[in-house]
């Protein structure tokens, strides 16, 4: 452990961005989960309102810090394309 008054401050802190980073990026993943499920049913409509939901998840979690913009962008792209295959 660290002994020194701004490295616990940055221990204490690490570990705070470290657990809201898992929640949103656990929220992100079950929201990609439900358009893929949705998808895979082959219900169109409701697949199209998740696919919004998940691609304003990604696009709050890129302001937030926890993935990279570019990232988020290949996510909802691949998103998009498999609601397009759907017919």
């Amino acid at each position: 452990m660290a002994n020194i008054k701004s490295q616990i401050k940055r221990v204490r802190t690490n570990e705070e961005r470290r657990q809201r980073n898992q929640h949103v990026r656990s929220a992100v993943r079950t929201e990609i989960r439900k358009f893929r499920a949705l998808v895979e049913e082959g219900n169109k409509d409701e697949a199209t309102t998740q696919l919004r939901v998940a691609s304003r998840a990604l696009d709050k979690a890129v302001t937030k810090g926890v993935f990279h913009r570019n990232n988020a962008a290949n996510k909802k792209s691949a998103m998009a394309k498999a609601l397009n295959k759907m017919d």
